[in-house]
């Protein structure tokens, strides 16, 4: 198993291991030699949110690649998904995104994209766990004519504008929307009001002024609830709501009802069906979809394929089967066609152009989806031990399951970037999901708590 990379990257407490000064530099080395065996300009970008310790992780990184002769292209606070398109852009080997997405400031993490703009192997993230290890590159520096630099680039907002405007037709505008966007006073803070404003929207912004320490603090998409109350009180067409290094996000409907990535696939899938660009009838999900837009899906003659919880998973599943769009039911929507990893302003764009082709609002394209009753318990436990070493826990998951037959589904799962097992119940009766969930939580706890 890996010590340090996860389902997404590298995630935990800033300055305490893996995200302290020494372990970085140990990484920054590490990425560098992985990516100096390689050809091309040895050039690594980096990019970043509004938390307060990125500073510190982005100097410890740089002084690690550096050391090993490799340069720099610093391109500052970025959404995550504008780090991977410029790292492909700019023909950068490789590009790291210093983040912990959803988290509170306290946490960070790093993600890594290669030349392409996708996010690394795992056969690659092993062999940078390795290299990282202490003693195995500590000794390991340029000569001191080999050393490499850093240069700062100063347009990335601008170039990653650019991109985004590209990817909303050219025949519809935004002009005489009023739209809500709340970045959680994260990475998309600059860009996204930017975006929207540019294409003609009237914005309201939220979460616009990061202190390093109030990235995702009461807003954003883990807190739709805020930008769905100004679109109320505003009387705004659309809520957008991004979490800190916008590559997931949330929808609100003009009548302040939130919306996560399963609607957001939904009517996507759908315009693509009606206009004759679905090249498949199937998109991607995870396993955590609600059965409510499988079945709408399926009565649009579109299949879901289901993947493992995660972008990267979602994607894998996606270059499998061909399908062009795929969402994790937490707002990471993937279209293939335009970008190599999640992105929330781009997603927003999708559906906002859907609305201005169809001229419905976001409430009547989703009106067609009857989602279960789902029910999620997060449970925090001491360590990840296979359920199959738990014979109280699969015979709890066993049985929720026959109790709920066909009418109904139970997840359990460990979290890729947390502590916590993750349980979640899905049934066509409320009453049943809530008390098969809370069942089997409590046998998580008493089990592994």
């Amino acid at each position: 198993m890996r010590k340090f990379f996860g389902t997404d990257g590298i995630r935990g407490v800033a300055g305490v291991s893996p995200l302290d000064p020494e372990s970085l530099v140990r990484l920054g080395k590490a990425i560098a030699t992985v990516f100096l065996k390689r050809g091309g300009k040895h050039r690594v970008l980096i990019g970043k949110d509004t938390r307060l310790s990125g500073y510190m992780i982005e100097t410890s990184l740089s002084a690690g690649i550096t050391a090993c002769g490799a340069d720099l292209m610093l391109v500052g606070p970025l959404p995550t998904p504008g780090v991977a398109y410029l790292t492909k852009s700019m023909r950068a080997d490789a590009g790291i995104v210093v983040s912990a997405s959803h988290n509170s400031f306290e946490d960070n993490g790093i993600k890594i994209f290669g030349a392409d703009g996708f996010k690394l192997a795992d056969s690659i993230e092993q062999e940078l766990e390795g290299l990282m290890q202490p003693g195995v590159l500590d000794h390991k520096v340029a000569t001191p004519d080999s050393f490499g630099k850093a240069v700062r680039i100063n347009d990335a907002v601008g170039r990653y504008t650019v991109f985004l405007k590209s990817c909303f037709p050219r025949e519809l505008s935004l002009a005489g929307l009023k739209i809500g966007v709340d970045c959680a006073h994260g990475a998309s803070y600059v860009v996204a009001p930017q975006t929207f404003s540019e294409l003609g929207a009237e914005v309201t912004s939220r979460g616009i002024s990061p202190n390093g320490r109030n990235i995702n603090a009461g807003l954003g998409s883990m807190h739709p609830e805020a930008i769905a109350k100004v679109v109320e009180e505003s009387g705004l067409d659309i809520g957008i709501a991004f979490d800190g290094d916008a590559d997931r996000l949330m929808l609100i409907d003009e009548k302040g009802a939130i919306h996560d990535g399963d609607s957001i696939l939904l009517v996507c899938a759908l315009d693509l069906k009606n206009r004759g660009k679905l090249r498949t009838p199937q998109v991607v999900g995870t396993v955590m979809s609600n059965l409510g837009l499988e079945r709408a899906l399926n009565s649009a003659g579109i299949t879901l394929l289901r993947s493992a919880v995660g972008d990267r998973y979602v994607l894998e599943e996606m270059t499998r089967s061909g399908a062009q769009i795929g969402s994790e039911q937490s707002g990471h929507c993937i279209f293939s066609d335009l970008s190599s990893t999640g992105d929330g302003i781009l997603s927003a764009l999708q559906v906002l152009a859907v609305m201005g082709r169809t001229g419905k609002k976001l409430s009547e394209l989703t009106a067609n989806f009857s989602r279960y009753p789902q029910q999620i318990i997060n449970v925090a436990v001491k360590r990840k031990i296979p359920f199959t070493e738990v014979p109280r826990l699969e015979q709890a998951i066993s049985s929720a399951q026959s109790a709920l037959g066909t009418k109904g589904r139970i997840l359990v799962r460990y979290s890729g970037t947390e502590l916590k097992v993750r349980v979640m119940v899905e049934s066509e009766d409320s009453v049943t999901c809530l008390t098969h969930v809370n069942e089997v939580a409590d046998v998580v706890r008493a089990e592994l708590s």
